[in-house]
């Protein structure tokens, strides 16, 4: 009996596991959960190469260009022609002044070195390092007022914590646009140690 609970146990603990490595079928970049208080998550992300391009526009403006330049490269807008899969989320974070950095997670099968060339030299491929976010995850359209509202409470709760923000704040959208408002996830985080 106690080997058909582990057996069971062993098949729920890589269902969730692998759950967590998905949303809605696609792709996400690879993490684990450290802990959970409050609403915040702070996960540790494993290394994952990304396509990333920066734009210049207001938060909405700069999300649709950076989202049409990657588009173009994994649908073709590469040398070869190459198709490549869509992952979510679509990352954005602030690069100073009206300047975003916009990026895709490639598919974890691809390295740097894989990946076929952008025909669009702004589109950059780069291995990210793994690291430690502090994570906001909510439903609804992301409105750019409320993202900054949640990131300034997000900065507090790192700051009571005692932790230091190394990089963002990140802005992670995983659903279609036209995905009713309700079932969407969005997420708000900084990197952090």
């Amino acid at each position: 009996m106690q080997i058909l609970w582990l057996g069971l146990w062993l098949v729920m603990a890589g269902t969730a596991m692998a759950d967590q490595q998905k949303h809605k079928g696609y792709e996400m970049p690879p993490y684990t959960v450290e802990s959970v208080a409050d609403g915040v998550e702070l996960r540790r992300y494993g290394p994952h190469v990304v396509a990333e391009v920066t734009v210049t526009g207001d938060r909405s403006t700069a999300i649709s260009r950076g989202f049409r330049a990657l588009a173009g490269y994994i649908f073709g807008g590469n040398e070869g022609g190459e198709k490549i899969a869509m992952t979510v989320p679509v990352a954005q974070t602030p690069a100073g002044g009206d300047r975003w950095t916009v990026q895709f997670t490639m598919p974890g099968a691809y390295g740097v070195e894989t990946l076929p060339v952008p025909r669009d030299a702004a589109v950059k491929l780069r291995q990210v390092a793994g690291d430690r976010q502090a994570v906001v995850t909510f439903s609804g359209l992301p409105q750019t007022a409320d993202m900054e509202t949640r990131a300034a409470k997000l900065r507090d709760w790192i700051a009571a914590r005692g932790l230091t923000v190394t990089a963002g704040p990140h802005y992670q959208f995983y659903d279609a646009p036209l995905t009713l408002p309700w079932r969407r996830r969005n997420e708000v985080s900084f990197s952090v140690e």
